[in-house]
């Protein structure tokens, strides 16, 4: 199906990146999930849109329209609904902001990049890939580090987050979505300076 090109006068994409579906809830890789349902549930924006492969809504942040975005690939295909939703609404890459998991940082801690290689996290590296672009603001949720080198990364990544620390993984996505609230706001380099810890 083919969905003609529009502006629509959004200034913003945000996208939080996970794997659909109930098993993977509350896993260290749905921390883009978690984060723009907290940004969802601030700013009163429903995921009422289901089509490019994502589903999505569209309200206002900091004075401005905002597309918010949960892909529906699963993971590794991220970039696909980010690219398709990007083309239709206009949108360049440096107004994009992309909210995902990040198993180089301690759990409760954040770190926002204007732009980079993906890290090693598939979501980013496909969406870098299909937008030909590596200047795409994104919000790094920290999950922590695998516990030791032979411990399988893709268990680790779909793996639950423990008991113990639900309280600082939960911070830190509710960090994520006030940082995005300050890029909009303020700019990315208020963010970093705020959240980036």
């Amino acid at each position: 199906m083919f969905f003609k090109s529009k502006s629509g006068g959004f200034e913003y994409l945000i996208a939080g990146l996970g794997n659909p579906g109930r098993e993977y809830e509350n896993t260290r890789h749905n921390a883009g999930f978690v984060a723009a349902d907290i940004v969802s549930d601030k700013f009163n924006i429903s995921f009422s849109k289901n089509k490019f492969d994502a589903i999505f809504g569209d309200g206002t942040i900091a004075g401005e329209r905002v597309l918010l975005v949960k892909p529906q690939t699963f993971m590794n295909l991220s970039g696909t609904a980010v690219q398709k939703l990007s083309a239709f609404y206009k949108i360049p890459t440096n107004k994009i902001i992309i909210m995902h998991d990040d198993v180089s940082l301690d759990v409760g801690k954040i770190r926002i990049r204007r732009k980079g290689s993906a890290g090693g996290q598939k979501g980013l590296a496909n969406i870098i890939e299909l937008m030909g672009s590596e200047e795409i603001p994104r919000i790094k949720i920290g999950v922590g580090a695998k516990p030791h080198p032979d411990y399988d990364m893709k268990d680790w990544v779909l793996g639950k987050i423990p008991k113990e620390q639900e309280k600082d993984f939960k911070t830190a996505c509710e960090n994520a979505a006030k940082a995005v609230e300050e890029m909009i706001a303020r700019g990315i380099d208020s963010a970093m300076n705020k959240y980036s810890k």
